[in-house]
Parts: structure tokens; sequence; C-alpha cells
């Protein structure tokens, strides 16, 4: 072989070492891989409290792994679930609560499950919970609302002497009101632009639906309006004293519909 054809073969060679070892040197190791279940548990609830929860979630899914089978391992799900849902993975968070009431239906921690579930659904503890807010869950996705319903009311009926039971009562009393709102929030919609049939059809679904709410009181008083807008002064007097009836103190007949600007809950 000549020496220019050496030299050639020299320096492929070279070139394929260079290539293997850059290859070994990216090679990553994981850096877990000799810490017990506990040490992973400790690291990921350090990176959860500084709110490092995309650090944490993946120290958690290692977690179930290497505990699976143990109580640890169920914690490290319920775990994940929260990390996701504080890092604004809604989705991943369900996925992952459903997995765990699937997978562990006589865990003594399925009730915090069923909570967090509803939580997750309930969204960015709106109106009651918050003073800083005007949007409230009216004017957000109702199937999450009826979903974050169902888990609270599973939660309540299952487990009423829970912890988290009292707290469930109170959020699925808002969401209830919430609902029913959701059906006035249309019916003002409509009979603001005129449309007097649908409002009314809207403001009836409120009351036949939902029993005890606030947000009847703006139902009825819509339903008056509409039926004097029609001409149908029989519907509207019949209507109007159903309303005295029922709100004798009601400030709808002399203020009028509540601004775009209040909250449900705010009464007057």
């Amino acid at each position: 072989m000549s020496h220019a054809k050496l030299s050639a073969v020299c320096v492929r060679m070279l070139a394929g070492s260079f290539v293997l070892l850059s290859a070994c040197s990216t090679t990553t190791t994981d850096p877990t891989a000799e810490w017990s279940p506990n040490k992973i548990y400790a690291e990921a609830k350090d990176e959860m409290s500084s709110g490092a929860y995309d650090k944490a979630i993946p120290l958690l899914e290692k977690l179930e792994g290497r505990a699976a089978g143990t109580p640890l391992a169920q914690q490290a799900q319920l775990d994940k679930a929260y990390a996701h849902y504080k890092a604004g993975e809604p989705v991943l968070a369900i996925a992952t609560l459903d997995r765990f009431i699937k997978l562990h239906p006589s865990s003594p921690a399925l009730d915090y499950a069923l909570y967090l579930k509803g939580i997750v659904n309930f969204n960015d503890d709106l109106g009651l919970f918050s003073g800083l807010t005007r949007q409230d869950l009216a004017e957000r996705d109702q199937k999450a609302a009826k979903d974050s319903f169902e888990s609270f009311k599973e939660l309540t009926s299952r487990f009423p002497d829970s912890r988290y039971a009292a707290e469930a009562s109170q959020r699925m009393n808002y969401i209830v009101n919430s609902l029913a709102q959701s059906e006035v929030y249309v019916a003002r919609y409509y009979y603001q632009r005129g449309a007097y049939l649908a409002a009314i059809n809207r403001a009836q679904t409120a009351i036949v639906d939902y029993q005890g709410v606030p947000a009847l009181e703006e139902a009825l008083f819509i339903m008056v309006k509409s039926y004097d807008a029609l001409g149908m002064t029989a519907l509207r007097d019949d209507t109007q004293r159903v309303l005295e009836k029922n709100y004798p103190q009601t400030p709808y007949l002399v203020q009028g519909l509540k601004s775009k600007n209040d909250p449900w809950w705010k009464i007057w």
C-alpha cells in the first residue's frame, strides 16, 4: 500500500475514533441511578416546594417505577397529578388521577384523588374563592364545571367524613350557582338583543333545572321584561307576582338588569 493510501486509511480510522469518543462523551448518566426511593421523593418534594414542578414530574415518574407496589408509589402518582396541575397541564393531571382511581379503588387516599380531580376541573379558584376576579364560571367551560361537580359529589357521598368533604360541598354549591347563572347569562344576552322568546326559554331552563340559587331572581326578571316586550301582559303580570312573592325586596324592578361587570355573587 502506498504511503498516500496508508495516510488516508489512518485519517479515516482516526475520524472514526473521534466520532466514537464523541458519542461516548455525550452519553448522559442518570444522576438518580444510585438514589433510594426516599431520596428521590425528598428531591421531588424540594422541587415542588420551590415551584419547579417541571423538574419534580420526571423525578416522581422515576419514583413510580422504583417503588412500584408500595404506598410511596401511590403518593408519587398523586404528587405528579398535583405537579401537572400547578404546571398548567390539567389534561395530564386528570389523566394521572383517572389512572390512580382505576388502579387503587380502595386506597386510603382515594378521597384526596377525587378532591384534586374536582379542583383541577374547577379551574383557577374563581368567584367564591377569590375576591380579585370579576370573571366567574358562568362565562367559562361548563363541561369542566360539571365534571368538577361530579368529582366533589362522589367524594362527599362516599367519604362524608373526609377532611375534604366540607370544602367540596362548598364548591358544589358554587358550581350549581354558576351553572344556573350561565343559563341566565345567555338569557340576558338574548334579551338585550331583542330575542325575547329565546331569553324566556333560557331563563325557564335555569328555573326548572336549578332550585334555590341566587340566579333565579334575575331569571324571573328577564322573563318579566321579555313578556312585556312581546306584549304578553298576562304572563308578564303572573311572572312578576312570582318574582315579588319569592323576592319581596328584589331590586331588579327598580334598578334593572345587573351590569356586565358585576359577578353573580355580588348582591347589589
